[in-house]
């Protein structure tokens, strides 16, 4: 019940900032919901908690509440009795359906449609209000029979138990049926046309490199779930974006993409005669393809003759005080030869000297997947590598030939790697210990779960044989 009530507390968020910003100030992790409403997974776990628990209670001592029938009652009231009232008098507990900033929304509307409008919200807002308040009162109503018939007499405990379970799992079905129904599910023919394989996509699909990124300028760059369909995209949507790479979205990337644009028109879609220094965060991130908009929702695809490619060796790295100075400076040196990073990073590159790279030196991408990529090096000196891929580096593990390696951020957002001298293989793999230790917790569990099931069931079967 504590557990219940303080959750309900939580969700309150700025309803109560002064217990929501407690947590969200001292309690670890707290501050990474991404709403305060999520807390309430604690509600949703201890209600039917208590529930079952009740349930057990009543069926191991029936006389309890059958020698006490008053509470059957005071508990039907105090549910079903509030649920009937809201069903038959909805508008009896509140004065309106529309909040606040809708009505103020409203008033850009004419005068004479404002009525209609509300009218129109409050007669379907009650409705629903009604439906789900019928539906709360003959759960609660059926539920209460049930208890009545079992304490009586009427039924075993194994068909009340066994009716609250239908009736849980019919409210479940019903309620989870809005969120997921057969109107969700759209035949195959739909999802081709959705997705379907443009002129466009097939040009950019021939192109024969192992791994590049397409920048659509047709659609919504950075709400765009169709593009990743086919590319590896600059852009795309997430619900919960790297805060450093929408650092560089806002202050790099919006406006290359501006100036990218203007350049391209003006050129008559030809990028070789643009000023590369105009998009140069955009060509780090390796944007090889750029999807441009015609006429009639017709797509252009042009190829970026600058993009740096996967992985490129700097001639210097030039410390900076903070990220501000970082992310700043990206717009100053030549991203191609020299890098910039955070002073706090200069103790990895203890005992390395950053020199011109030398010409003869390659680094190639080998192998790329969701939790791995690789690269052969063949370095004709110690060299310091720039991989255009994001730096984050909890889980990441970097290895050089099988040894462990550090690496650390260059450029505001990407990875960089000293690479000694000779051929290496270099593999970044995702495989955070965290992951592997909730695994093992949650295999355990799951075998425990199993045993203590098989353990319950051969002792009813054996019980049931004894003569």
């Amino acid at each position: 019940m504590a557990g219940t009530l303080f959750s309900i507390l939580l969700s309150w968020g700025k309803n109560f900032m002064g217990l929501t910003d407690l947590f969200i100030d001292w309690v670890p992790m707290y501050n990474k919901f991404r709403s305060v409403s999520s807390i309430l997974v604690v509600a949703e776990f201890c209600i039917p908690l208590l529930a079952v628990l009740a349930v057990k209670e009543l069926i191991q001592k029936p006389d309890i509440l059958k020698n006490n029938i008053k509470y059957l009652y005071i508990s039907l009231g105090a549910t079903g009795g509030i649920a009937l009232l809201f069903a038959v008098t909805p508008k009896l507990f509140f004065s309106s359906f529309i909040s606040g900033a809708e009505m103020q929304a409203l008033q850009s509307l004419p005068p004479e449609h404002i009525r209609t409008v509300i009218a129109n919200l409050t007669d379907m807002r009650v409705a629903i209000f009604t439906a789900d308040a019928w539906r709360s009162f003959f759960i609660v109503a059926i539920g209460g029979i049930l208890v009545w018939l079992f304490i009586n007499k009427r039924i075993k405990a194994e068909w009340m138990a066994a009716g609250i379970l239908l009736l849980c799992l019919t409210d479940m079905w019903d309620v989870n049926k809005r969120y997921l129904n057969d109107n969700d599910f759209v035949p195959e023919n739909n999802q081709r046309q959705l997705f379907g394989l443009s002129p466009t996509d097939q040009h950019i699909l021939e192109d024969t490199a192992k791994y590049y990124r397409v920048l659509n300028m047709a659609t919504s760059t950075f709400n765009d779930g169709i593009t990743p369909y086919r590319h590896k995209v600059i852009g795309g949507y997430h619900a919960a974006k790297l805060r450093r790479y929408q650092d560089l979205i806002d202050v790099h990337l919006q406006s290359e993409m501006m100036a990218l644009q203007q350049g391209i028109i003006q050129s008559q879609g030809e990028m070789d005669s643009l000023n590369a220094g105009q998009f140069k965060v955009l060509n780090m991130l390796n944007a090889k393809w750029i999807i441009m908009p015609a006429r009639d929702g017709v797509t252009i695809p042009i190829e970026n003759p600058y993009a740096m490619g996967n992985a490129w060796f700097v001639d210097n790295i030039r410390f900076v005080d903070n990220a501000d100075d970082e992310i700043n400076a990206l717009k100053a040196i030549d991203l191609r030869k020299e890098a910039v990073a955070d002073k706090k990073y200069a103790p990895v590159l203890e005992g390395f000297q950053p020199a011109p790279a030398d010409p003869a030196s390659s680094i190639r991408l080998t192998g790329y997947d969701s939790d791995f990529v690789t690269y052969a090096v063949d370095a004709k000196k110690d060299e310091l590598a720039i991989f255009s891929e994001i730096y984050y580096p909890k889980g990441w593990q970097i290895v050089i030939d099988g040894q462990p390696a550090e690496m650390l951020r260059a450029n505001y957002t990407l990875r960089a790697l000293p690479v000694p001298a000779g051929r290496h293989t270099v593999e970044f793999r995702f495989d955070p210990q965290s992951i592997r230790v909730t695994d093992g917790v949650a295999y355990a569990a799951l075998i425990i779960m199993l045993l203590t099931a098989l353990f319950v069931v051969y002792n009813a079967v054996r019980h049931n044989n004894r003569p």
